[in-house]
């Protein structure tokens, strides 16, 4: 306790420091006229969601090196400057100060969570950074609960919202169920804002939720719960959630006698889900996503040849492709800027219009966030099949 109270007053006393410096500055990480653009990279590298962070780092890594192989933006390569938050918000914060006040930055790509993208917010802001969030699809990464935009803070995902809303309407129209259960944790933002969406989508297309139940982050027992959701005998559960309890949810609901489909959202996507609960476990499970190896577009099966060549034939998943999008998102405003100045930067990702992305055709809107399909995916014998695309 002692220890996380002195954590915070430093992380505090180094954030005062760095917001009283605060000013439009010409990025000196792009060394005003030499041949390097400095990008920061704050993920979760170590920690709870390690995995999304791995992932996501390796799309930011095989984006740049190809930028580079091209002869960069605007002649300049991209430099990336990596930080691990350890899934930290506190840390994630720290990691922000030291890319801007240290590393001097052009922009941060990260966090992966939400969480840890909103504790970086402030820093950006204070100091006309962007900051690009490849997968916090919480709504108050771009806009605060107080309905104010985050200036320099935009996203590469979807939002929570969207999420919420095409998991009901394929649980309503697709698998035609009609009576439902939502089992969230309570402890994230994230589970939270699905299962609001998710309730309110499928209560409007004339569902009925049965059962509301949750647990909290870390929890590993949850018998007692899913036998009290089991006798309300819903036809369809929805788990927004995290792999590490999703993973033990699923399997414990399937050693119960839970045959219903299951359901959540890109908080599944991890090799780690698989192990956790069992190929066998999550046959019947569906996931709502960025995208998938298995779609035929032609840019996505480009990027899946090229990813496996470079990471011994494995195939990568939505996170790999956020992370890979996220600088090419960035590398595109730069070019359109024709600047590493920050506010101009920003102001050419607002205007980003019908960019061709792996994950989809963007275009920012006002509350910086993009306008994007979203991909339904089946889990069949421990692989992500892919089952429908959903335009917004």
């Amino acid at each position: 306790m002692k220890k996380n109270f002195v954590k915070m007053f430093m992380a505090s006393a180094l954030l005062a420091g760095v917001l009283a410096g605060c000013g439009t500055k010409e990025s000196s990480g792009s060394g005003k006229g030499g041949d390097t653009i400095k990008v920061g990279v704050n993920l979760e590298l170590s920690g709870g969601v390690a995995s999304y962070g791995e992932s996501i780092s390796a799309g930011v890594k095989l984006a740049a090196d190809e930028i580079n192989k091209k002869g960069g933006v605007d002649g300049k390569k991209i430099e990336l400057v990596e930080v691990d938050n350890k899934s930290d918000a506190a840390e994630a914060t720290n990691g922000a100060i030291k890319l801007t006040s240290q590393d001097k930055v052009t922009a941060i790509i990260g966090a992966a969570t939400s969480g840890d993208t909103v504790a970086q917010a402030e820093i950006a802001n204070g100091n006309k950074t962007v900051l690009l969030s490849p997968s916090g699809t919480s709504p108050n990464v771009t806009v605060t609960d107080k309905g104010k935009l985050n200036e320099y803070v935009f996203r590469t995902s979807f939002i929570d919202p969207f999420q919420g809303t095409v998991a009901a309407n394929f649980a309503a129209k697709e698998l035609k169920v009609k009576n439902v259960a939502i089992f969230a944790d309570s402890a994230s933002d994230y589970a939270k804002g699905l299962a609001k969406s998710f309730k309110e989508t499928f209560e409007a297309a004339g569902g009925k939720v049965v059962a509301e139940e949750a647990y909290v982050a870390k929890d590993t027992d949850f018998h007692a719960t899913l036998t009290r959701i089991k006798a309300k005998n819903p036809e369809f559960i929805f788990i927004p959630g995290y792999y590490e309890e999703v993973g033990l949810i699923v399997k414990q609901a399937r050693e119960l006698g839970i045959t219903a489909p299951l359901m959540g959202a890109d908080g599944w996507d991890s090799p780690t889900l698989v192990k956790l609960a069992g190929a066998d476990a999550l046959n019947n499970t569906y996931i709502t996503n960025h995208y998938s190896s298995e779609d035929p577009d032609k840019k996505i099966q480009a990027f899946v040849s090229t990813f496996k060549e470079k990471n011994d034939g494995n195939s990568p998943n939505a996170f790999n492709a956020l992370g890979y999008d996220s600088v090419y998102l960035l590398a595109d405003a730069i070019e359109r800027a024709g600047s590493t100045d920050s506010t101009k930067i920003k102001e050419a990702l607002e205007k980003t219009k019908d960019l061709s992305l792996v994950t989809g055709v963007v275009t920012i809107d006002k509350d910086h966030n993009p306008i994007k399909s979203a991909t339904v995916l089946e889990y069949k014998d421990g692989k992500q099949v892919f089952n429908t695309k959903v335009n917004p």
